[in-house]
């Protein structure tokens, strides 16, 4: 029994790390694309996609998994919603993407830091769930916060919801199919594959594109943007496996706190008292939430399904 339970703590000890280490690789993949700046955002969607895919293609044949993407070629209800789901992760990628390079990262820290409060809302508006008081009072705060940042920004702030709305889209339908992350990731990055090398192929004869003007080390940066969006999979799937929800849920936040601290700190963000004010209610808003969630998961005193994003 004491062996049993000292496998499991080395287990979940073991998922933590791997966990924090693949939302921190996360946070700073904002740093990889600023190295990219010079480039447009479709063509870097298109080589990340691309490379994407190769990577997946490499990892599915070392592991002997290319049988378990059968069911998609049987199954047309599951290989439509791995469709839109790709398409969904496109769109925010691209969304992130043309925010890090074009210096709204400020942006993305709001876009993921909404997410979580956008899975309620799909919960009342898909699901037909009923608001609990603490939901209630966190919707009240992100709408209050989208209403102070549009004031600062002088208009609504697009890439911040469009990040939000295809993020909490994606994650909802990730949960009704029943593929692994690695199996999924390389579902959508398959069906991506053509349309994104075509772009990027067109793209590549413009003047100033990837291959027309990359230094060496720009060019190594584009051809590992695939290693650079699959490495972090893998350590979530493993975490993912022996974390329970109450301790990697809240991880999700590492992401948006670092986007924020390297738009402010590194790369010179405006944070005018306005935005800041914005920023706040949204946090207050997610602490409510967290807090609530933990309350529950106490009283609850059953096992928790893991988070597979």
């Amino acid at each position: 029994m004491i062996d049993s339970r000292t496998d499991a703590q080395q287990r979940q000890r073991a998922g933590i790390i791997a966990g924090l280490f693949a939302y921190v690789v996360w946070g700073l993949l904002t740093i990889y694309w600023k190295q990219l700046h010079r480039f447009n955002a479709f063509e870097l969607i298109g080589w990340r996609i691309t490379s994407s895919a190769v990577i997946m293609a490499v990892v599915l044949t070392f592991t002997k998994r290319w049988g378990h993407l059968r069911v998609l070629l049987h199954d047309r209800h599951l290989l439509s919603r791995v469709a839109l789901a790709a398409v969904l992760l496109t769109v925010n990628w691209t969304s992130y993407v043309w925010a890090v390079v074009h210096d709204h990262v400020l942006e993305t820290a709001l876009g993921y830091f909404i997410a979580p409060i956008g899975t309620v809302m799909v919960g009342v508006l898909v699901l037909h769930e009923t608001l609990r008081t603490a939901q209630r009072i966190a919707m009240l705060f992100a709408a209050a916060a989208v209403v102070v940042l549009t004031i600062s920004y002088g208009q609504v702030p697009w890439l911040a919801l469009a990040i939000a709305v295809s993020w909490t889209s994606y994650g909802y339908l990730k949960k009704q199919v029943p593929l692994t992350p690695v199996e999924s990731m390389a579902a959508e990055s398959f069906i991506l594959v053509l349309p994104a090398l075509a772009v990027a192929v067109v793209m590549a004869g413009r003047a100033g594109s990837i291959p027309d003007s990359a230094s060496g080390r720009e060019l190594g940066f584009a051809v590992f943007t695939g290693l650079a969006t699959v490495g972090p999979l893998m350590l979530f799937a493993y975490a993912a496996q022996r974390v329970p929800l109450s301790i990697i849920g809240p991880m999700q936040y590492i992401v948006p706190t670092m986007n924020f601290l390297i738009g402010w700190l590194i790369y010179d963000e405006s944070l005018t008292p306005v935005r800041v004010l914005g920023f706040a209610l949204v946090w207050v808003g997610l602490a409510v939430l967290t807090v609530d969630s933990a309350r529950r998961a106490r009283m609850a005193r059953v096992p928790e399904p893991a988070w597979t994003g």
